[in-house]
C-alpha cells in the first residue's frame, strides 16, 4: 500500500479474514496513545493471573513494577510483550474487555470491515481476525502518530522510566537491515503462522507491506519491497 494515498500496489487475497497474531498490538498501541499520557506511571497488578504467560512473549513485568506508558509501549512493540499489552489495557480502560471495545471502535472508525478483536495481544481464537488490507490501513494510520512511529522505529532500548532496567530488542528483522525500513511489527502463533507489517520510506515515498501466514516473511518482504520501488513511480 502506498502510504501517502492508500492505493494498493500489489495484492493477493487482501480482504481474506485471518488471525493477525501480535499485529493486534498495533491497535492496542493506537488506543493506548488515544487514552493515556505517555508519561503516566502504571503499577503492575499485585496479583495478576500469570498462567497464560507461560508460552507467551513478555516484556518481563513483575507484580508491583512501576513503568511509564511510554516504556510499556516499547515493551509491547519491541519485545512483543503480552504482559505490557494487558497492563496498558487495564490502565487505559479499567479492564481488558473494556479496552477491546475501544479497539473495535477504532476498527469501525477506520472502516476495517474484516477486523474483529477479542483480546489485546493476539492470542485469541476464531472471533479474533483481520485482513491484510485492514492491517495496512491500521498501520498507515498508526504511523501518522509521532509516538508510535518513534517506538516501532527503535532497534533496542533499556527502560529508564520505571522501577528497574529491562533490556528490550525489536523483533523486526528488517529494521536497520533493509534500507528505508521504519517499522512496524512481527507476530506468530501456531494458528496464524508468521505475520508481518513493514513500513518503508525511500526518497520521500512510503509503503506499507502486510503478510499473513507467511513462512518466509523476512525474505519475501525484502523481495516485495525491492519490487515495489523498482516498478512504481510516484507523481
Amino acid at each position: 500500500m502506498d502510504e501517502a494515498s492508500g492505493a494498493l500496489l500489489y495484492e493477493v487475497n487482501p480482504h481474506l479474514r485471518l488471525p493477525p497474531a501480535s499485529l493486534t498490538k498495533i491497535a492496542t498501541a493506537v488506543v493506548s496513545l488515544e487514552l493515556l499520557d505517555t508519561s503516566h506511571i502504571v503499577e503492575t497488578m499485585p496479583n495478576p493471573d500469570r498462567e497464560w504467560l507461560d508460552d507467551a512473549t513478555v516484556m518481563g513485568l513483575q507484580p508491583g513494577d512501576h513503568f511509564s506508558v511510554k516504556e510499556l509501549l516499547y515493551g509491547m512493540m519491541l519485545k512483543s510483550g503480552n504482559d505490557a499489552a494487558k497492563e496498558l489495557a487495564r490502565a487505559a480502560a479499567g479492564s481488558e474487555s473494556a479496552f477491546v471495545l475501544r479497539m473495535n471502535e477504532l476498527a469501525h472508525r477506520l472502516g476495517l470491515g474484516n477486523t474483529r478483536f477479542s483480546d489485546v495481544h493476539g492470542l485469541g481464537g476464531v472471533e479474533h481476525y483481520s485482513s491484510a488490507y485492514d492491517l495496512a490501513v491500521l498501520a498507515r494510520h498508526a504511523m501518522t502518530l509521532p509516538e508510535f512511529r518513534e517506538v516501532v522505529g527503535t532497534e533496542s532500548r533499556t527502560t529508564t522510566d520505571g522501577s528497574r532496567p529491562i533490556d528490550l530488542y525489536n523483533h523486526n528483522p528488517l529494521l536497520n537491515y533493509t534500507p528505508g525500513v521504519t517499522g512496524v511489527k512481527t507476530g506468530f502463533t501456531e494458528q496464524a503462522g508468521n505475520t508481518f507489517v513493514v513500513s518503508v520510506e525511500r526518497d520521500g515515498h512510503g509503503i506499507i507491506l502486510v503478510m499473513l501466514n507467511a513462512p518466509n516473511r523476512a525474505f519475501d518482504a525484502i523481495d516485495l519491497i525491492e519490487w515495489a520501488y523498482a516498478n512504481h513511480t510516484w507523481p
